[in-house]
């Protein structure tokens, strides 16, 4: 089919299981890495339009795309990434969820102690939400310093990183506040893990099968949640990389260079600042318009401009979301 014809289809027509996949292998490991812990509890899986554990419910969602190729390839052509398309993603993404499916099971956001460390579950979700790079008192995990988003991702996150082996955990968090939250759920694991879970229903929020909602629907709206608006006032730093000067008007258009160079450009400074490449590529889109206005010239090492020009993209970017003084909460 082609894409426009995919994006036309409702979710609830897609008819795509996640038995039979390469999911249920990534399920079957997450089972094994529980047994292996002597945990008792086991999630529940279904397929919706996006990662998420709701509340109340011991189980989780999994993205549609990701049950066929075809389905993960639009993704890629819509939002120019596969969140989750990778076994090791997948099994990172899916240790975070089985936190947040593990906190739900045995209704821990109601323990004193849990809400000491953690903070109180009923807080309002933001929207949006500020990181502090530089904090010790939560642990990385997932990008976007995503534990300070919110106790339920603090706990999520300190629970999939406490799945690593004791001895990882303990060295990379050695003299962090955090780690006093990894021993927190390594005790109650153990104190719990053989426990019947409070919650046990197999309930399935937002199914695939039940959703009317378009593709095309759904990834307009979830282009909007990334796109940037970002100001046109790059031209200084545009002329400094790039040349307006007459005698280089053999020399190939900026423009031209840096959709040459696209992809390769928006990958690396996607590493770099941990942002999605769909919100990185609204800010080089705009960058690449205004030097086709200005009709800057590509000069000097084709090497040296690249990597020159993704720092540069990267300084503005993050200056932009430091400006804006909130990040997203995915």
């Amino acid at each position: 089919m082609s894409n426009e014809n995919l994006l036309s289809m409702r979710f609830s027509d897609l008819n795509v299981r996640w038995e039979g996949t390469w999911i249920e292998d990534c399920i079957r490991e997450l089972y094994a890495d529980l047994e292996r812990r002597g945990i008792r509890f086991r999630p529940h899986f279904w397929l919706s339009n996006d990662w998420f554990s709701p509340d109340g419910v011991p189980g989780i969602a999994i993205p549609f795309y990701l049950a066929h190729p075809r389905l993960m390839r639009l993704e890629r052509s819509q939002m120019l990434e596969v969140e989750g398309g990778s076994r090791e993603e997948f099994m990172k993404i899916l240790r975070h969820e089985c936190g947040h499916a593990f906190q739900h099971a045995y209704q821990l956001q109601r323990k004193r102690s849990w809400q000491k460390l953690f903070g109180k579950s009923s807080r309002k979700y933001p929207d949006y939400y500020r990181p502090n790079p530089a904090s010790r008192r939560y642990v990385q995990y997932l990008q976007w310093y995503y534990a300070q988003a919110h106790p339920d991702e603090d706990f999520a996150e300190t629970f999939a990183v406490w799945f690593q082996p004791r001895a990882v955990w303990r060295k990379r968090y050695e003299g962090w506040p955090a780690l006093k939250k990894i021993e927190y759920v390594d005790k109650l694991v153990e104190e719990i893990r053989e426990e019947t879970p409070v919650i046990r229903t197999r309930l399935q929020v937002d199914p695939l099968r039940k959703l009317r909602k378009s593709l095309r629907e759904h990834y307009e709206d979830k282009k909007k949640l990334y796109e940037l608006g970002f100001p046109a006032a790059f031209d200084r730093d545009l002329k400094t990389l790039f040349s307006e000067e007459s005698r280089h008007r053999g020399r190939e258009f900026a423009s031209t260079f840096l959709r040459r160079n696209r992809a390769e450009i928006r990958g690396l400074v996607s590493r770099w600042t941990g942002e999605y490449q769909f919100t990185v590529d609204q800010v080089l889109n705009d960058m690449i318009g205004r030097c086709r206005e200005l009709k800057l010239r590509a000069i000097g090492s084709e090497r040296k401009l690249r990597m020159d020009f993704a720092v540069l993209l990267t300084v503005k970017t993050m200056q932009f979301l430091y400006n804006r003084r909130n990040w997203v909460a995915l």
